[in-house]
């Protein structure tokens, strides 16, 4: 595990092998898998799982309630959301669960709204406004995404 001195990771749950840059906050209830790497300004919350050998990329929040299973990638400035409803100081009792499922990838710049699930392998263009659960092995884009191909040969 590689920590760069100028980041805050308050989090004892972090795998071998996993980086951590610059200007990163990392609480102390995030869970961070294996081999995984975390670039330069990022923030994970404490109720947030990341799997084995995750990229996420530069400018990425992770707010509660978000899960990203084995080999996810997640680009630059991807923006997570949590709560459908969000007013200042008014809290929902349980902010809703984002799932990233193995092997998808997230294109630069894509919102997720909250409750998505984004399924296996599947893959996310840059700038997609994601509305709706993304099925396994497809390709979607577009603001609200839509599907534009489906990915052959994965299981």
């Amino acid at each position: 595990m590689k920590i760069h001195p100028l980041s805050d990771v308050a989090s004892t749950c972090i795998g071998n092998g996993t980086s951590i840059w610059q200007f990163s906050v990392v609480l102390s209830g995030a869970v961070i898998g294996n081999d995984c790497n975390i670039c330069a300004h990022t923030l994970i919350e404490n109720d947030v799982i990341i799997g084995d050998r995750v990229t996420i990329k530069s400018g990425v929040y992770l707010w509660d309630g978000i899960r990203l299973e084995d080999d996810v990638f997640i680009g630059p400035c991807v923006a997570f959301t949590n709560d459908k409803y969000p007013r200042s100081k008014q809290y929902p009792e349980a902010f809703s669960k984002i799932t990233i499922k193995s092997g998808a990838s997230i294109g630069a710049n894509a919102t997720i709204l909250p409750g998505i699930t984004i399924g296996k392998n599947a893959m996310i263009g840059a700038g997609a406004v994601v509305t709706k659960d993304v099925p396994k092995n497809t390709v979607v884009a577009g603001n609200p995404a839509k599907i534009i191909r489906h990915i052959e040969g994965k299981k």
